[in-house]
Formats: C-alpha cells, sequence, structure tokens
C-alpha cells in the first residue's frame, strides 16, 4: 500500500457557493437588505421614482414596486424570493408592493443579530410567527367597517385616491379617482372581472384629456381603398365578429395547379373571386351593419362593404375582439356559411372619432357584459406607462374596496398601532421569544420612519412623536407629509 495522502473528494464544481449553516443565513439577509435599500425610497407621497434601463436600452421610470424588482435582474436565490413576494402582491391586491418587500427586508435585518448570536433558526421562525399572528388579530379588532349606504362610491374614491397619492399622476388623483371608481362600477359587480377593463394609451395632449368610455374602444385598423366611404357613425348596429380572412388570395401559394391553357388559368382566378363574393355575400345577407376580423380585410371586401353601406375593421387585435364579444354578443364565426342573427352582436352607438394622433373604433352602449376603456393621454410613452400602472393599482384597491368594507388607516399608522400592541405582548412572555418578538415590533416601526426619510424629516423625532401618541391609545396616528407631523390618518381618508 502507498501512503499518498488521499485526495480530496470533490462533489460540485469549481466555484461553487459552499457556505452553510449562520454564513450562509447572514449572506442571504445582506442580499435582502441591497433590495430593500433599491426599493425604500419609493415608499409614500414623497417617494421617489426610479428610472432603470433594461438590457434592450429601453427606458422605464416607475414607483411601483413590484415592477421595479422585476427590471432589476435579480440572480441571487434569496433575494428572488423577494421579488415574488411583490410579484404576488401585485397579482392578489394590486397596491402595497415597495410595503411588503419593505417589511420584509426589515424583519431579516432586525432577527440578524440573533442569529449571528447563535439563536437557533426555528426559535426566530417560531417566534415571527406568533408576532404575525398576533398582529393579524390585532388589524382584525382594530379594522374600521366604513358603511356601503348611499355614500359607497365617496369611500371608493377616498380609497383609490390613497393608492395613487404615492404615484407619479398624484397632481390629477381626483380627476382619476372619479375614473378608476366609474370603471370598477360599470363592470359586474359579483365577479368584477379585470379584464373587461381595457386601457389604451394615446400619447400627446393633457392628462385631464383622457377620458372612460363605456363600452369597447380600439385603435383602427389597417384599411385599404374605399374605407374613407364607409359610414363613421352609426345608431344600434348589429355587428358580425369573424375569424374569416377576406381577401384574394393568390392561391398559387397555397396550392400547386398546372394549367395547360389560359382559360384554365381563368377559371383558377374566377373561382378565387366567386369564393370571396360568396363570403361577402352571406355577411351582407345577415344583416350585420359593422364587420370585425380578426384576419384581414381586403380593399375588395373594403369597397364592397363601402357600397353597401358597412362598416369594416380587419386585424383587430384578439383580445379587443374578445372583449367587443363579451360585450356586444354574439359569437365568433369563423366560417361565414351560416350566419345568422344570433351570431350577431349590437351596441347603441358605433363612432369613430380621432384620439390625438390615433383614430379610435368606439362602441358604446352594450347590451350584455358591462365593459369600459380608459383612454389614456399624456406626455412622453414612459409616463404613459406609469399612469397605467398606477391606474392598475387603483382600480385593484377599488375592486378589493367594493369586495370587503374594512380598512385601517395607512401612513404609518397601523404599523405603529402594531408595534405598541407586539412590544406591551412581549413584556408578559418567557424566555427568548421575548427579545424576538421586541424585534419583531420595532422593525414594523421601519414603514413610518421610511417615510418620514423620504419626505426629508428627521426620523427619530417623528418616531418619538408617534410613539408617544400611541402609547397615549390614538390609535389612527400616523405620519402626516403635507403639515410634517402627526396627524389622525383615519379622518385624513390616508386609508
Amino acid at each position: 500500500m502507498s501512503n499518498r495522502m488521499q485526495l480530496p473528494v470533490k462533489l460540485l464544481k469549481e466555484g461553487t457557493d459552499t457556505s452553510q449553516g449562520i454564513p450562509q443565513i447572514v449572506s442571504n439577509i445582506n442580499a435582502c437588505q441591497v433590495i430593500g435599500e433599491a426599493i425604500k425610497t419609493t415608499l409614500g407621497p414623497r417617494g421617489l421614482d426610479k428610472m432603470i434601463i433594461d438590457q434592450r436600452e429601453k427606458c422605464h421610470i416607475s414607483n411601483d414596486g413590484a415592477t421595479i424588482l422585476q427590471l432589476l435582474d435579480i440572480v441571487h436565490p434569496a433575494a428572488k424570493t423577494l421579488v415574488d413576494i411583490a410579484k404576488s402582491q401585485d397579482a392578489e391586491i394590486g397596491d402595497g408592493t415597495t410595503s411588503v418587500t419593505l417589511l420584509a427586508c426589515e424583519f431579516m435585518t432586525a432577527m440578524k443579530r440573533y442569529v449571528e448570536d447563535g439563536v437557533h433558526p426555528q426559535l426566530i421562525i417560531r417566534a415571527i410567527r406568533k408576532s404575525s399572528q398576533l398582529a393579524v388579530e390585532r388589524i382584525n379588532e382594530l379594522c374600521a367597517k366604513i358603511g356601503n349606504e348611499g355614500n359607497k362610491r365617496e369611500t371608493l374614491i377616498k380609497c383609490a385616491a390613497t393608492a395613487m397619492s404615492s404615484k407619479l399622476i398624484a397632481a390629477n388623483k381626483e380627476f382619476f379617482s372619479n375614473m378608476v371608481v366609474d370603471a370598477v362600477l360599470s363592470i359586474e359587480q359579483d365577479i368584477l372581472p379585470l379584464e373587461m377593463i381595457g386601457i389604451k394609451k394615446v400619447p400627446g395632449g393633457a392628462l385631464e384629456e383622457s377620458r372612460l368610455i363605456q363600452g369597447v374602444a380600439f385603435k383602427k385598423t389597417f384599411s385599404y381603398a374605399g374605407f374613407e366611404m364607409q359610414e363613421k357613425v352609426k345608431t344600434s348596429p348589429t355587428i358580425a365578429l369573424l375569424n374569416v380572412e377576406l381577401e384574394l388570395k393568390a392561391e398559387k401559394e397555397n396550392a400547386e395547379v398546372r394549367v395547360t391553357n389560359v382559360n384554365d388559368y381563368q377559371a383558377v382566378v374566377d373561382a378565387e373571386w366567386d369564393i370571396l363574393y360568396e363570403k361577402l355575400e352571406a355577411i351582407h345577407k345577415s344583416g350585420a351593419d359593422i364587420v370585425l376580423s380578426k384576419l384581414p380585410i381586403g380593399d375588395v371586401a373594403t369597397q364592397y362593404f363601402a357600397d353597401r353601406n358597412m362598416f369594416c375593421a380587419g386585424r383587430v387585435p384578439e383580445i379587443d375582439l374578445k372583449r367587443t364579444m363579451k360585450a356586444c354578443g354574439g359569437a365568433i364565426v369563423s366560417s361565414t356559411s351560416n350566419l345568422n342573427e344570433n351570431q350577431l352582436g349590437s351596441c347603441a352607438t358605433f363612432i369613430e372619432e380621432k384620439i390625438g394622433g390615433e383614430r379610435f373604433n368606439l362602441f358604446e352602449g352594450c347590451p350584455k357584459a358591462k365593459t369600459c376603456t380608459m383612454i389614456l393621454r399624456g406626455g412622453a410613452e414612459q409616463f404613459l406607462e406609469e399612469t397605467e400602472r398606477s391606474l392598475h393599482d387603483a382600480i385593484m384597491i377599488v375592486r378589493r374596496a367594493c369586495k370587503s368594507d374594512r380598512v385601517v388607516a395607512g401612513g404609518g399608522a397601523i404599523e405603529m398601532e402594531l408595534s405598541k400592541y407586539l412590544r406591551d405582548h412581549s413584556r408578559t412572555i418567557k424566555g427568548k421569544e421575548q427579545m424576538l418578538m421586541n424585534a419583531y415590533a420595532k422593525a414594523l416601526e421601519i414603514i413610518p420612519q421610511q417615510l418620514c426619510d423620504n419626505a426629508g424629516f428627521d426620523s427619530t423625532h417623528m418616531l418619538n412623536k408617534l410613539r408617544k401618541a400611541h402609547a397615549e391609545g390614538e390609535i389612527w396616528a400616523g405620519v402626516d407629509v403635507q403639515k410634517e407631523g402627526v396627524s389622525n390618518n383615519y379622518e385624513a381618508f390616508v386609508w
């Protein structure tokens, strides 16, 4: 036997991070702290927007936590979970994406020193679970029910305004809150389907020129000769929704035909015209006034419709076609052979209108499903995109408020109250959990603290004021960014 040293066994490829235990947990927490740093300045009405240039050199300006985190290309696995938290908050609630991420980071930061001191992770987790449970119970006790009688609309408008106050469009929040509430109230109340609120962006014009259409609207599609002769306004038209191509297709692309003389060739061409005219006649006979198709409608067809006083639009995006179907009734058919009244939709008015540089087809007064379309105007493209994201948040919040009528005050008020409650509770228990719960309670203060920091106030001073107010039993005392002080945020409608 040769007494050579045995070579070390290599299981993992070179450069693998093999740290385990405490150093690994600390490194995960550090990664999350970095994300917290990146996002925390966007919190609240005085929060700053972030400009991010992605790989394709496109510039995004956003204040929405989830959007920013998605645009940052994050590789660290622990940090990725934070992105997922923000995403699921965005999908479920719509707003508050920055707050959840920030709280998650702060809880980890608070626990970091205990991890370093060698407290077992299971103990920490148990304490955090207990604290969250207590906090949720406390929120349920505190939450105020808002009456749905009579002033439901005003209540919803206030909820929408709170969701918008930290966004780019805060200056126009009154205008947009009304618009958002109208939009949500105009869709079906039991399901509140989001896809029935369409948002279209038209660059140019002022924000106040944005408008809400009670119905479906989409951009005028690509059109051929003969289009200008079609009527642009119709009252109570019937609408045919097709998935049919009405265009002379050169058959030579689809089939190979061997012809020996000119007559044969002519027969092929004629057959093609016949097929097209057959389709067009079937549509005309069905009594449709407006023809919308997902596939192109060629120039022959356009002229044919124009001569018969019908309006047509081809290449309508599928999502718009589906919304039109849901709103106006009828069905999307893929053959014209047996078109009849049952498959046609209808609406009160159709109009083609110029909005900014674009022409839009508007279908209003739809009988079937409730649907509406917001047409946003505004300056730069990034600005419009951010407006759309802010409105999405507000729509989600109003939707949420329609379903559940319980609110708590924002502006750090609820966080401070929970913090006080948990701190008091921690004094009644023994063991390590006491310290951990206390740390959790302190971590909740990050929200009001960050609101102060973002507004440029002295956060230490403000937090002392807040702690005092809550100790004296003012449950809704929160940061007032306008007056730089402490105020009752429930009465100030920061919900």
